[in-house]
């Protein structure tokens, strides 16, 4: 792993600029940025500009467990059939039942759906198959989204699977390493706490913020190809 950069991070905006430094060897390659909405996608949207690549969203959802909807049981990722992804030792622990985890799945499918059609309307994701891919957060804290959206994308069979992210727990990034085929990390920090205590200015990032960089990505990729 490359040289920690100091924390905390100015914003989300700075940490996206350090890690497209950190993955300019990618830029031939003519990656796909898949963004972890919503913090993910102003980091996502440094990375693409820097290296003229497409951005796009990769949804995934939490599956909260009965009563305590912060404890993930797994996560579902959005596709043309979505996936559920079950943490079996959060499964085998809470024993949720097949009545909840179908309708939690259904509460959870619902919001991304609405998601999706504020985003980026009725436009279809392209394909993953044979393509570079970099999914992109604005930290890892447990990984139980993540590891969900890298096992979800590695179903479409990309060529290469990146994962960078500005800052996760040393061990969770331990533990990702055979999910994907390279990982980026800005800073490994021990102990963690909580990835915004990472950054000076870590405001939630609204809907109408990630269409904005939707379009300005959209705007940019079309400059490139005039």
């Amino acid at each position: 792993m490359s040289a920690q950069i100091p924390l905390p991070f100015r914003d989300r905006q700075t940490a996206g600029r350090l890690l497209a430094h950190r993955l300019e060897h990618l830029r031939a390659e003519h990656p796909i940025i898949l963004a972890l909405p919503r913090g993910g996608v102003p980091i996502g949207f440094e990375i693409a500009r820097a290296l003229d690549a497409q951005l796009e969203l990769l949804m995934v959802r939490k599956l909260g467990a009965p009563g305590h909807s912060e404890y993930a049981i797994g996560a579902v990722v959005d596709g043309d059939e979505p996936q559920m992804i079950l943490n079996e030792e959060a499964v085998r622990i809470i024993r949720p039942g097949r009545e909840y985890l179908q309708a939690e799945l259904g509460r959870q499918l619902v919001e991304m759906e609405r998601r999706r059609r504020a985003y980026i309307g009725s436009r279809k994701m392209p394909s993953l198959a044979g393509r570079t891919i970099i999914i992109v957060d604005d930290g890892i804290a447990t990984g139980s989204t993540i590891t969900a959206a890298l096992q979800g994308a590695r179903r479409r069979s990309p060529a290469r699977l990146v994962l960078a992210v500005p800052v996760a727990p040393a061990d969770v990034v331990r533990r990702l390493e055979s999910l994907c085929d390279e990982i980026v990390v800005l800073a490994t920090p021990e102990p963690f706490f909580a990835v915004g205590r990472h950054y000076r200015h870590f405001d939630q990032v609204s809907d109408d913020q990630v269409v904005q960089l939707l379009n300005a990505a959209t705007l940019d990729g079309q400059g490139r190809e005039s």
